[in-house]
């Protein structure tokens, strides 16, 4: 047992510096993302065709690819265009671009939930698409989008271990650093489950008692 949490101690920096990117990671990625996957769904919902083309070209094309295309597309095609971006900047919009396509649906299915009837009469009021959406529709959206949505966030929290792969100093990366410094991977790799752990938990946290609340409020 002392030997598991030398393991934490003698690395505390390491460990420190990788999950604070991770953090940011999530943090940047979980607000952009949910940003573009919003508008991506009003796209999806929209009564203009070639928003909806647009919107459902998108999710069918991102969705089907893997995210670790996605992020070597940003690393390494794009310099060639002679547009260079840092490897944190390319991490941040590979995830974006990777999980708004999951959000798009989950809003998309969340204004599905919401009765026909209630767009039509807020239109007959002469209210905009853009009034039905964000006055009437999301808001009873959100109720339905809650437990999918915490569960797309969870997994791109997930994910943003692939950022090791592309010279990213994040907790994916620990392992690799640990075994230059001859450290037990076992111990690693269990710190930094505890780790990941430690970050979704407040995120199931707010699922419950959103879930809750709104629940009542009905």
């Amino acid at each position: 047992m002392g030997e598991f949490f030398r393991v934490l101690t003698d690395n505390a920096d390491l460990f420190r510096d990788g999950f604070i990117n991770t953090v940011k990671l999530f943090l940047i990625a979980g607000v952009g993302s949910l940003v573009l996957g919003t508008l991506l769904g009003a796209m999806r919902v929209s009564p203009v065709p070639a928003l909806r083309a647009f919107g459902a070209t998108y999710v069918n094309l991102v969705r089907n690819t893997p995210l670790t295309l996605v992020f070597a597309f940003l690393v390494f095609a794009v310099p060639k265009l002679d547009v260079n971006i840092d490897y944190f900047p390319s991490a941040c919009i590979a995830l974006i671009a990777y999980t708004s396509a999951f959000v798009c649906e989950v809003v998309r299915s969340g204004v599905n939930t919401v009765a026909a009837g209630q767009a039509e009469a807020a239109r007959a009021l002469g209210m905009t698409f853009g009034q039905v959406l964000t006055l009437i529709v999301l808001p009873q959206a959100l109720r339905a989008m809650v437990p999918p949505m915490m569960s797309v966030f969870i997994a791109m929290l997930k994910n943003t271990t692939i950022a090791a792969g592309f010279s990213v100093l994040e907790a994916g990366a620990i392992p690799a650093y640990m075994a230059e410094r001859g450290e037990p991977q076992f111990a690693v790799l269990l710190w930094i489950t505890i780790g990941f752990l430690i970050l979704i938990l407040p995120l199931v946290v707010l699922q419950r008692v959103l879930e809750r609340k709104w629940r009542v409020a009905r």
